[in-house]
């Protein structure tokens, strides 16, 4: 819904600019923007390479650096609260099991390559990483983790 708002505020601000108001325009159009950006990481295991990124509308926007030296790859589970507003007002809130997949590197940085729902999805990529990299793995989506 928010990529929906974003595209629409985008539309109208264009339209504004260039036939009412170019103020107006200029305003709507930014925050339609950025609305509909979005942050994350991206991996180029051929290359190994990272990006932080930030997309908007399909466009990514980072550049790409060397892979540090991975220590270990960690997943975990978390609750991803949405919160559905109506006029300012929180009308409710969803609470969903996430599982965030992390690379370690100098002891205690990591980038967060990773999110699904799906343990046993997880689980693949993390054992794919495990080769590429060469690293073990740390299940710590139980209350006591476990080295793979």
């Amino acid at each position: 819904m928010r990529k929906v708002l974003a595209f629409v505020l985008v539309l109208i601000g264009l339209a504004s600019f260039l036939f009412v108001d170019y103020i107006m325009g200029i305003f709507l159009f930014t925050l339609g923007i950025v609305l509909a950006a979005t942050l994350g990481s991206e991996i180029n295991l051929e290359s190994k390479t990272f990006r932080e990124i930030k997309s908007v509308f399909g466009l990514h926007f980072g550049k790409w650096k060397p892979c540090p030296e991975f220590e270990y790859l960690s997943f975990f589970k978390t609750k991803e609260t949405t919160e559905v507003k109506s006029m300012g007002a929180i009308m409710g809130s969803f609470k969903t099991d996430i599982i965030h997949l992390n690379l370690f590197y100098n002891k205690n940085k990591h980038i967060t390559f990773y999110e699904t729902d799906d343990k046993k999805d997880a689980f693949e990529v993390a054992e794919h990483f495990k080769l590429v990299f060469d690293i073990d793995i740390l299940n710590a989506t139980e209350s006591e983790s476990v080295w793979l």
